[in-house]
C-alpha cells in the first residue's frame, strides 16, 4: 500500500491503490461543528493542490461529504460544501470532459457523463438544499459522489488503458519515495 501524501497544512490525500478509495462511506448522520470544521479542511486541502474537487475518502474519511470550486473554469459562484449529497435527476443528453483526479495523479482521461442534473444534498450550515448543474460543474459533482461509492474516474476507461494509468502512477509514487530516502543535501 502507498503511504498518503501529507501536505504540511491540510489533510493526508490518498493514492490509488489506498483501499480507503474503493470503499463506500457513510451518511453524515447531522451537521455538526466537527463535521463543518472537516469540510472547511477538506476545501483547504482541495485549494492547496490545485483541484477543484475532493470526496473525504481521498483523504481517509468514510463520511458522505464532497467540497468543490469550479470558479476558475466557469462562472459558478462560491465552492460547494456537500453533505449527504445525492442525485436527483440526470439528463440523457451527454458531456465529455478530460477528468483528472487528485488520488490519481498525473493522469487524465476522457470521461462522458450526463451533461445536467439536479442535485440534493446538506450546506455546511445544515441546510437541505438542491442545485442544478451542467457541464463541468455537472461532471464535477458525479465524480465527487463516484468517490463515496468507491468508484474512480479511471473505472470509465478501457481496462488496458486503466492499468497503463495505475502502473504510472506506482512506479511515479515509488521513484518518489526512493528519491525521499535517499541521503543527499547538506545536513546543518
Amino acid at each position: 500500500m502507498i503511504a498518503p501524501y501529507n501536505d504540511a497544512m491540510g489533510l493526508k490525500l490518498h493514492i490509488v491503490p489506498d483501499p480507503v478509495l474503493r470503499k463506500v462511506a457513510a451518511p453524515v448522520a447531522g451537521m455538526d461543528k466537527d463535521t463543518a470544521r472537516f469540510m472547511h479542511e477538506m476545501l483547504e486541502t482541495m485549494y492547496e493542490n490545485r483541484g477543484i474537487g475532493l470526496a473525504a475518502p481521498q483523504v481517509g474519511e468514510l463520511r458522505r461529504v464532497i467540497v468543490m470550486d469550479v470558479a476558475d473554469e466557469q462562472k459558478s459562484g462560491p465552492a460547494l460544501m456537500m453533505a449527504n449529497p445525492e442525485i436527483l435527476w440526470r439528463s440523457e443528453e451527454r458531456f465529455t470532459y478530460n477528468e483528472g483526479c487528485l488520488s490519481i495523479p498525473g493522469q487524465f482521461a476522457e470521461v462522458t457523463r450526463p451533461k445536467r442534473l439536479r442535485a440534493g444534498f446538506y450546506d455546511v450550515g445544515g441546510k437541505r438544499r438542491e442545485i442544478e448543474a451542467e457541464d463541468l460543474l455537472s461532471s464535477c459533482i458525479q465524480h465527487e459522489i463516484d468517490h463515496l461509492n468507491g468508484v474512480l474516474f479511471v473505472d470509465y476507461v478501457s481496462k488496458l488503458k486503466r492499468d497503463m494509468m495505475l502502473k504510472r502512477v506506482a512506479k511515479t509514487q515509488a521513484r518518489a519515495a526512493a528519491e525521499a530516502a535517499e541521503p543527499g543535501g547538506r545536513v546543518f
